[in-house]
């Protein structure tokens, strides 16, 4: 399975009818639902493997990180591995492995080298990662074919967590970048901005931090602002494409002001139809089918999105309605011809980007937010030794065009948490 675009691919002008709100209405609206809707976000951070405090040396190291190298010896997208000499990468960064004392430290050195190609959806997880459960459930598919038996022998594919997406900094801090609708996480309290100390009096892993503690109360040490508070918070056992889709049925609200109703909902994963699916549902049948007008939030978490997504903003084209003789209804061909913003940040990458490209080229409404990260490659996972190696596979082109790191930029060059400014900015630039 190769997910264009991924994160992990994700034209028409839209019409209004003359019911409909007006821009200058439907931005100050908007603006009040994503004050009312949307937490602050800290800034995107590149996450970063820490070391543990494990003595164990991993007897298949050197056999993971030759694995590793072989792989993208012969897979990578590019033949000519963006100019390196890779067979001179591997001489350099054997020594570093030979010398690694755990599991942490072999993927840190892996990842060093990794990070020689400068190709995004190119790194390498370990299960102490949620991303590893989160890639792995994304790629299933391929895995089946590639080891996934040996990794998850009953097939199910979980880990204890929250329900947060994080980050550790060059400082060592891990900071909570966006807190999951439908989670233990956002039900206790958490916000994005967050800093996580520790857990249970011990320093914060997020995986390692909820082993052995699913249905338990688990205590968190938060710094938020100037102050430090214990939040008590249950891990459960995370399916990660239930996670995400709960998420975003979860997300799905409408906020009343001054007789309009601003829906709202955020799509932390597009990779698959089903959220697709998911998001035509509420708009035509669901929490959000009596919304005067839409906030699209294609802020962080995963790409895996296919241009054709677009269409359901495509005005030119019919949506029919199906009832059976028991008089279950379905609508086929959903579409949505009222007013939509879509709110993007540096964490929407991949095939989110693909479509904040066409929204924005396209006239499909109005974007609102920061540039994005920039980052749409092709790619597949890999199970290698006992972590998850995800590898740009394909190069895309894009209108037939290869786009650079954060390309495609918003309406406002604003930070995320200044999202509401945006919104005020993008009122004062549209036609009264």
């Amino acid at each position: 399975m190769r997910l264009p675009g991924v994160f992990p691919l994700d034209q028409t002008m839209k019409e209004a009818s003359d019911t409909s709100p007006s821009r200058r209405q439907v931005l100050r609206l908007a603006a009040m639902a994503t004050a009312c809707a949307i937490s602050a976000k800290a800034s995107n951070a590149e996450v970063l493997s820490r070391e543990t405090n494990s003595a164990h040396v991993p007897t298949d190291g050197v056999s993971t990180f030759e694995s590793v190298w072989q792989t993208v010896r012969d897979q990578f997208y590019d033949a000519r591995h963006n100019g390196l000499d890779w067979l001179a990468i591997r001489e350099r960064y054997l020594p570093d492995v030979e010398r690694a004392t755990s599991q942490d430290s072999v993927a840190r050195v892996i990842n060093t080298m990794l990070s020689e190609l400068h190709a995004s959806h190119t790194r390498f997880y370990t299960p102490d990662e949620p991303e590893y459960y989160q890639l792995a459930d994304i790629f299933v598919g391929a895995l089946r074919r590639r080891g996934l038996q040996r990794a998850f022998p009953d097939g199910r594919i979980s880990y204890p967590g929250i329900g947060i997406i994080s980050g550790f900094e060059a400082a060592g801090r891990n900071t909570i970048t966006g807190v999951i609708d439908g989670t233990p996480a956002q039900q206790a309290g958490l916000r994005a901005g967050d800093e996580i100390i520790a857990a249970d009096g011990t320093a914060f892993e997020p995986i390692g931090s909820f082993r052995g503690k699913v249905g338990k109360s688990v205590v968190l040490e938060v710094r938020r602002g100037a102050s430090v508070v214990q939040i008590p918070v249950m891990p459960v056992d995370l399916e990660p494409t239930r996670m995400f889709l709960r998420g975003l049925e979860s997300s799905a609200r409408v906020i009343e002001s001054n007789g309009r109703r601003i829906g709202y909902v955020h799509v932390w994963c597009y990779a698959g139809y089903i959220y697709q699916r998911a998001l035509e549902h509420l708009l035509s049948q669901g929490a959000l089918k009596d919304a005067d007008a839409l906030i699209w939030d294609l802020r962080d978490g995963w790409g895996g999105a296919q241009p054709e997504y677009l269409d359901l903003f495509n005005a030119r084209s019919p949506t029919m309605q199906v009832t059976d003789q028991s008089g279950t209804t379905a609508f086929v061909n959903v579409k949505w011809r009222k007013p939509v913003a879509m709110l993007i940040n540096g964490g929407t990458r991949s095939g989110k980007e693909v479509l904040a490209y066409g929204f924005k080229k396209y006239r499909l409404g109005e974007l609102i937010g920061t540039r994005t990260e920039g980052a749409v490659l092709a790619a597949t996972a890999f199970l290698i030794g006992s972590g998850l190696l995800l590898l740009a596979v394909e190069d895309v082109r894009v209108d037939g065009e290869r786009r650079a790191r954060r390309f495609y930029s918003a309406s406002a060059n604003r930070e995320a948490e200044q999202t509401m400014a945006a919104f005020v900015h993008a009122f004062h630039r549209w036609p009264r």
